[in-house]
């Protein structure tokens, strides 16, 4: 399966940035959908309500899906990969 790698930094409410890849199938679209997928883990996050548009999220590059990430992009559509200030 090709993916699409949405390159991801948002403004923490403490002012640090957060780095992460959203991972969905390259057949997704729509950016208000992988808008919604970065919103969802940014609320897992304790993160909720900070912007999320095109300005922080950008369409990276395809690549063929890792296997350690399909089971995430079957049951909800995406995968997260956290890169910097996550936590």
């Amino acid at each position: 399966m090709k993916v699409t790698v949405w390159d991801t930094y948002v403004t923490k409410k403490d002012g640090t940035i957060m780095h992460f890849d959203i991972v969905a199938p390259e057949t997704e679209k729509e950016t208000i959908v992988i808008h919604n997928y970065g919103k969802e883990y940014l609320k897992s996050k304790g993160q909720s309500g900070q912007p999320l548009t095109a300005t922080e999220c950008r369409r990276c590059h395809v690549r063929e899906v890792e296997p350690q990430w399909e089971a995430d992009i079957k049951n909800q559509g995406y995968f997260i990969i956290e890169m910097e200030n996550c936590n």
